[in-house]
């Protein structure tokens, strides 16, 4: 699967707030609402503070669905382990301007893997950091909290990069935001020019996952 062509705004549920002891039916709801992103956050507990998910557990959300997986790295060293993620089924991946010094080298790795590339920048990191590799990538992703866990505020602040990294890149780059995303902070975020929303808690941590993803939905109307 290959991520959807701009200029359509996209849900990508993260499943790092799902039940993980019913991942494939949580994964399976996913589907039911016409989704067609799944995101994996995989944390090393070195870049960031917290240990998710690596390549076996990849592997086994492959063989349930085959929907896109949007692999964010939120590790040291992307380029020792990209390789294992493409081949445990991701289909796009997405590393940090933070965590690597050949960025531009990372994005062709990528897309000679046969996937889609993204770059990502934290809060706190301004724009000019992906000015060189942003129009290289397939997808762009804003961090509107700080990586590491689910559940956090939204930081207005940090959105604001959107407006200046889609004049960067254009309309053929989607840009993601990650981060306190939920029916009330999706119109800000797609007013700036974002167009792939992730929405873990508000999501996963709802009772009615189909009505939590409809109201984000209309949201981004």
């Amino acid at each position: 699967m290959r991520l959807p062509e701009p200029g359509t705004i996209q849900i990508a549920p993260s499943v790092l707030s799902a039940d993980f002891a019913r991942l494939a039916d949580e994964i399976k709801v996913i589907e039911s609402a016409g989704l067609v992103i799944v995101h994996l956050d995989v944390m090393d507990g070195h870049f960031v503070p917290n240990i998710t998910l690596g390549p076996p557990v990849i592997k086994w959300i492959r063989k349930c669905t085959d929907l896109v997986l949007d692999c964010h790295l939120m590790i040291s060293d992307p380029e020792k382990y990209v390789e294992a993620f493409v081949k445990a089924g991701a289909d796009h991946v997405t590393f940090h301007i933070e965590a690597t010094d050949r960025p531009e080298q990372m994005v062709e790795t990528i897309h000679g893997l046969g996937c889609t590339a993204g770059i990502c920048l934290n809060p706190e990191t301004p724009v000019s950091a992906i000015e060189t590799v942003a129009p290289l990538c397939d997808m762009i992703l804003v961090m509107t909290v700080h990586p590491g866990f689910g559940g956090q505020s939204f930081i207005q602040e940090a959105a604001q990069k959107i407006e200046p990294i889609r004049r960067l890149v254009g309309p053929q780059v989607r840009i993601q935001v990650d981060g306190g995303i939920d029916p009330t902070t999706t119109p800000r975020v797609v007013g700036l020019g974002a167009d792939t929303l992730v929405a873990g808690h508000a999501i996963f941590g709802q009772k009615d996952r189909l009505a939590a993803i409809k109201a984000i939905q209309d949201a981004s109307a």
